[in-house]
């Protein structure tokens, strides 16, 4: 019995999980910047062209 075919799907769910899952973080951390800033009273660009 061939088990290379289980073990490339293992693989490919395991990558393609973890690809998933920074994706998802990525965006709820950008999410949360930006509720972050406007809590803050400024906006994300308060600081653009200060050479900060």
């Amino acid at each position: 019995m061939n088990h290379w075919p289980f073990i490339a799907a293992a693989y490919a769910i395991s990558i393609g999980g973890t690809v998933a899952l920074t994706l998802w973080s990525l965006a709820a951390m950008r999410r949360a910047e930006k509720a972050a800033d406007a809590l803050k009273g400024r906006g994300p660009d308060r600081n653009r062209g200060r050479g900060e």
